[in-house]
């Protein structure tokens, strides 16, 4: 079955904002990955500061090549990568969105699906 990672990044109020246009400048940059499912930005509602980015993928190698590949090749180029802190103009790199970020690794061991 399927993995998911979920990122729970730090993200002070102040911050929201361009952590989520970072995500928007991306779309597209995972989906064609192999191996990828499912994507998902959270915004926290109340209570905490935290957004989690939601991937589901193949299997446990399928995640790996795209942090090996494509993502660790955007975060050397500069744009948006899953923790907000992509790059800026003329080389430069803005400062992070998020304060802090914790990766954690789910197996799914069961699923449902809305019946059609």
């Amino acid at each position: 079955m399927s993995i998911v990672k979920i990122n729970a990044l730090t993200v002070p109020e102040e911050q929201r904002e361009v952590l989520e246009k970072r995500f928007s400048s991306r779309a597209g940059s995972v989906e064609n990955s192999d191996g990828f499912e499912w994507f998902e930005l959270l915004r926290p509602i109340e209570g905490t500061d935290q957004y989690l980015v939601y991937t589901r993928w193949r299997d446990e190698a399928a995640f790996q090549a795209w942090m090996e590949g494509p993502m660790k090749a955007a975060h050397q180029q500069g744009p948006q990568g899953p923790q907000g802190d992509g790059g800026g103009e003329g080389g430069e790199r803005p400062k992070p969105a998020a304060s802090g970020s914790t990766l954690w690794s789910f197996e799914v061991v069961q699923q449902a699906a809305p019946k059609s």
